[in-house]
């Protein structure tokens, strides 16, 4: 199945006009066919509205301030110096533009926070929408072709920024919702399928644990502020697991180098899983006493091969 995920990758790389236009194609039949999704006036009520310092829903509008440390380091860090090494200008541009949008995100969630509403999520939103936009700009670059990355970048933040626009003046989610979704699964369909240019590759899954960790403790917001004695509550925990996301990849790009010999994430784990199977319980053993330290020799040496091809 992985095989045929990175066959139809190349082929939709190979024919760009074909997939943009099989794209719209859905984008239009999926409008015409599903229901408006209007945005909820109760994502609005989150379980801690504590005024702690003089500043409504404080624990939620404070927990933003993280991300403009880490937004600014990786920023300075893309745009001066060859600290993350950088080597490409798409790469540059396409990580200066998420760390600006994690940066904006500092902002955007503290203003939405103090007083949420729908005319101030729009704030929230659009840094978030910049941000993995320019992410999955990324991706393409590394695991596909620099061109066509670099290419993709502004129509991706074009449209993260009109799907906003469109939900906050037709009250409907539904290209928002779509182009997050579509970016999720084309994120995580490249980490796994497709081999990537650097090494420490696994610190994407990690950056995928957190989101999806967020995502959980959103979801028990009430549950959370309950069972920690209205403490700490499960939005303001999100706030917290997605601002490691920036973090992990900043350290990765602090970390990583040139990988040689491309390998996917999924071409790693099918090594290790067959390594694993070099180690299992023979019973034959039993029956040949003598040869059981040659024969783990042999497997040892047969695993060491496997895992440095």
């Amino acid at each position: 199945m992985v095989k045929m995920l990175q066959v139809a990758m190349n082929r939709l790389s190979e024919h760009r006009g074909l997939a943009s236009g099989t794209g719209l194609v859905c984008f239009v039949l999926l409008m015409l066919l599903t229901p408006r999704i209007p945005q909820p006036q109760s994502y609005h009520k989150f379980s801690d509205q504590r005024n702690l310092i003089g500043v409504p829903n404080s624990m939620n509008v404070i927990s933003n301030f993280p991300f403009l440390i880490i937004g600014v380091i990786g920023l300075v860090l893309s745009l001066h110096g060859n600290y993350l090494g950088l080597s490409l200008k798409g790469e540059v541009w396409c990580w200066a533009s998420f760390y600006v949008g994690v940066t904006a995100t500092a902002f955007g969630s503290a203003y939405y926070h103090l007083k949420p509403n729908d005319a101030r999520l729009v704030w929230d939103r659009l840094p978030m929408a910049i941000a993995v936009s320019s992410i999955l700009a990324v991706f393409i670059i590394e695991r596909i072709d620099e061109r066509k990355g670099t290419a993709a970048l502004f129509p991706l933040l074009l449209a993260g920024v009109l799907s906003i626009i469109y939900w906050r003046f037709g009250d409907d989610l539904r290209p928002y919702t779509l182009l997050q979704f579509v970016s999720l699964v084309a994120i995580l369909s490249m980490t796994i399928a497709l081999p990537p240019k650097y090494t420490h590759s696994l610190y994407w899954v990690w950056a995928a644990g957190w989101f999806f960790l967020g995502m959980i403790e959103e979801l028990l917001d009430r549950k959370l502020y309950r069972w920690t004695n209205h403490s700490i509550s499960g939005h303001t925990m999100k706030h917290f697991s997605f601002v490691m996301i920036p973090v992990f990849m900043t350290v990765m790009l602090a970390r990583r180098n040139i990988k040689i010999e491309r390998q996917s994430l999924w071409e790693r784990w099918r090594v290790r899983l067959k390594t694993s199977h070099l180690f299992q319980d023979d019973k034959s053993f039993i029956f040949q006493p003598r040869n059981i330290a040659g024969k783990n020799s042999a497997r040892q040496d047969e695993a060491n091969k496997l895992v440095n091809s």
